[in-house]
């Protein structure tokens, strides 16, 4: 923008009807590629801090898993402890009441009907019944076969 107007005061009227300076119009533009190029190196920064996150992901997962097993293991019955830590105690198992346990029993024996499992006293009382008799016939005895006569030589014509 310098090298065709060298005069920075020189006012140039834009096509939106605005009338700006040389220097604002340069100043403008400069602070546009400022921020374009800020905004590029964010980038670049903020990919590489990913893919370091990532590469580190898996072993940081296991070791937080293992505190937190840690923690329950050792503290699992004292809320207070538990809050200290920023978790809460495991909810208490609602009973079922007795209607659900008897739909529970009747889902749970029309499974094994279907299925046709059976529990360990009931597979011992299961035998095969087959009667086998062995039954052995002799071969019938061979009998030598008469020796066949010897093969006359077929005559031949002279």
């Amino acid at each position: 923008m310098k090298k065709r107007y060298p005069n920075g005061s020189e006012k140039i009227a834009l096509p939106d009807g605005e009338t700006k300076t040389v220097d604002d119009i340069t100043s403008g533009l400069q602070t546009l590629v400022t921020n374009r190029s800020n905004v590029v190196a964010a980038r670049a920064a903020l990919k590489a801090e990913v893919d370091a996150e990532k590469s580190q992901l898996e072993a940081l997962l296991g070791l937080m898993s293992a505190v937190l097993a840690f923690v329950r293991f050792n503290f699992g019955g004292d809320p207070e402890a538990l809050a200290d830590f920023g978790l809460q105690p495991h909810k208490a198992r609602t009973p079922q009441t007795a209607e659900q346990q008897a739909i529970a029993v009747a889902k749970r024996q029309a499974t094994r009907d279907a299925r046709g499992t059976k529990g360990p006293k009931a597979k011992k009382e299961i035998h095969g019944n087959v009667t086998a008799k062995l039954v052995v016939t002799p071969a019938a005895p061979s009998t030598p076969a008469a020796p066949e006569a010897p093969a006359t030589p077929a005559a031949t014509k002279s």
